[in-house]
């Protein structure tokens, strides 16, 4: 059934009278739905929370990066004490220090390596050479030693054949070439794509539950039935689906500029301009993606006549959002280039395309251009749900059910 709005009369005269349209309707649901928001303590708590987040995982992330650590090596005579000594090259490479310790005896050795004075010791024996730890071993410790000592062995036997070390290896070295213009850069283009993806999920998430919870309860409370008598009802979809788009791009660059401050600020930010390419196509994606996502999660607010109803008719676009997640992580070769052409998915799928792989300039266009015509089908198809279904009261109703409505 449909609601009818009586229309509200005059104090004074006792006559009917039309409440007066503002010029831009839609942007007065737009401010009221921003200021509700960002004066709400919860959203400011968490906004609040997830920047401190940001900065303790940069810098936990500088700390980790810049933390030196002090391997202690016992030994009994000088042939051991020259071959832990030959470790310390590989483990200064790796950023950590290396500290040899001479002992008079096996047992002083052994004692010092359980009381933890040192953190493995080093025995010659005549099959060759023991590492003896307490519990365990650092795997890069025992890397380092064990080559140190395979070292100077070879040089030992070289030496016994009459020839040298150096000669023995002629010819058997390995040289690394990438041919790839963005070799080098994996591990970067990894964790920026994570990054992307974990966005776009948890703001589609958020901001979609808000605009459909903020839906409800107006459709609850009848605050939509007195909203209609001054306002076109899709000027009110256009108005929450603009005030919560702007509210997720203002939080997502506010998250972003912290990020960027605290790389720059902890010396992490070396060679990282060529990200901003692929971030800034990330931007568009997120707009146009995000949009259609919300004039879908008004729908489905709208449909609702109770917050039970709400969370059993959001599983299909919250897969659609599971779909986009997995797909910017997880896709890759022929997938990740299907799925960057399917509307709200690309909004993940190609920006990490883009980070992975050199990829022509029409394709990112073409991608865009598709998702912005679904965004605005999108918000067309919920535009005419969303003003039959958001004035109907009694029981959840589907989509088929809410065409039959009048407007």
């Amino acid at each position: 059934m449909s609601t009818h709005t009586p229309t509200p009369v005059d104090d004074r005269t006792g006559a009917q009278s039309v409440p007066s349209t503002p010029t831009h309707p839609w942007l007065v649901v737009t401010v009221r739905e921003v200021v509700v928001k960002i004066t709400d303590k919860s959203f400011v708590l968490s906004t609040a929370l997830m920047v401190v987040l940001i900065v303790a995982g940069v810098g936990i992330s500088a700390f980790m990066a810049a933390r030196t650590t002090t391997f202690e090596v016992g030994t009994l005579d000088q042939a051991t004490t020259s071959i832990a000594s030959g470790a310390e090259e590989e483990i200064a490479g790796g950023g950590d220090d290396l500290q040899v310790t001479g002992y008079d005896s096996e047992d002083a050795l052994r004692a010092a390596v359980l009381e933890g004075e040192v953190n493995v010791g080093l025995l010659a024996s005549p099959d060759g050479y023991t590492l003896i730890g307490a519990d365990e071993i650092d795997a890069t410790l025992q890397r380092s030693l064990s080559t140190a000592v395979e070292e100077h062995v070879l040089s030992q036997n070289a030496e016994a054949a009459g020839t040298s070390l150096a000669e023995l290896r002629e010819g058997a070295t390995v040289s690394t070439e990438l041919l790839g213009a963005d070799a080098g850069r994996a591990t970067a283009a990894q964790v920026a794509g994570f990054i992307f993806a974990f966005l776009f999920y948890m703001a589609a998430i958020m901001f979609g539950m808000t605009i459909a919870n903020s839906v409800l309860e107006e459709k609850q409370n009848r605050v939509v039935e007195i909203l209609a008598t001054a306002i076109p009802i899709r000027q009110i979809l256009y108005g929450k689906v603009l005030g919560n788009s702007l509210l997720a791009f203002g939080q997502i660059a506010l998250f972003g500029i912290v990020a960027l401050i605290g790389v720059n600020v902890a010396g992490m930010a070396t060679d990282v301009g060529w990200i901003l390419g692929a971030s800034g196509w990330f931007i568009a994606f997120f707009v146009a993606g995000f949009i259609a996502l919300a004039a879908v999660w008004a729908v489905l607010g709208s449909l609702a006549s109770r917050s039970e109803d709400l969370q059993s008719n959001t599983g299909p676009i919250i897969a659609v959002i599971m779909v986009a997640l997995f797909a910017g992580l997880f896709a890759q070769g022929t997938v990740l280039q299907v799925a960057s052409f399917i509307p709200v998915v690309s909004s993940v799928a190609m920006p990490v395309r883009l980070l992975a792989e050199q990829v022509p300039l029409w394709q990112p266009i073409v991608s865009l251009l598709v998702t912005v015509a679904a965004a605005g089908l999108l918000i067309r198809l919920g535009e005419r749900i969303y003003q039959r279904a958001v004035m109907h009261s009694g029981s959840a109703i589907s989509w088929r059910q809410a065409f039959r409505l009048e407007s």
